[in-house]
């Protein structure tokens, strides 16, 4: 009998060890980071917030630099002296094109050549608007089609060939040109967007 109730007691005594190391086990599982952790943590946010800070100061500085560059310019030459835009082209091969195969010249397509003052073409930022016309035709009718392209569109439409860079636009004249049988006028509107100028350049196409 008294080995009975000594066994049980060694029995109850193990139970509660084990379970006193379950529950330690288990607290030490759900433990939150350590201190060494958090400061580890905590160091590596500084450094990424010092790496912004340094990145922001050196963008700063080269815009300061950029800032000193133009203010050392005449007020009213700042704009042309970044480039010196003189006058547009309408390139040779502006016309009415039948891109379709369908034997009526629906698309008009529209060249155009920014100038400096050596005549090599540049890339300026600017908004076009396009023009096509028949003088013959009394002034009331005599304007065909009108086209407007603004700045962000006209980027996309720049083009380098060996003739040099133009600007290619293309516009749906369907409708607008009831027989391509005699010369039309396209007149194109350039306004650079830099300096504020307008330039206007006119070119007759023919069939």
């Amino acid at each position: 009998m008294k080995l009975l109730v000594r066994s049980s007691k060694f029995i109850i005594c193990g139970s509660l060890l084990m379970l006193v190391f379950a529950l330690g086990c288990e607290s030490a599982g759900t433990r939150g980071p350590t201190l060494s952790q958090e400061v580890e943590q905590l160091s590596a946010e500084k450094t990424g917030l010092q790496n912004k800070v340094e990145q922001q100061q050196r963008e700063n500085e080269q815009l300061k630099k950029a800032v000193e560059g133009l203010s050392k310019l005449p007020g009213d030459k700042k704009a042309e002296e970044i480039y010196q835009l003189k006058g547009v082209k309408i390139g040779k091969y502006t016309n009415l094109y039948d891109e379709d195969k369908n034997g009526t010249r629906e698309t008009l397509a529209v060249y155009i050549q920014p100038m400096d003052e050596t005549g090599d073409s540049i890339k300026a930022a600017g908004a076009v608007e396009v023009q096509l016309w028949d003088l013959n035709k009394k002034e009331s009718e005599a304007l065909l089609g009108q086209w407007r392209v603004e700045p962000n569109e006209m980027k996309k439409k720049w083009l380098n060939s060996i003739f040099g860079g133009n600007y290619r636009l293309g516009f749906d004249a369907a409708g607008k040109v009831e027989k391509f049988d005699k010369p039309l006028t396209v007149r194109v509107v350039f306004t650079d967007y830099l300096s504020g100028r307008i330039f206007t350049e006119e070119k007759v196409i023919k069939p």
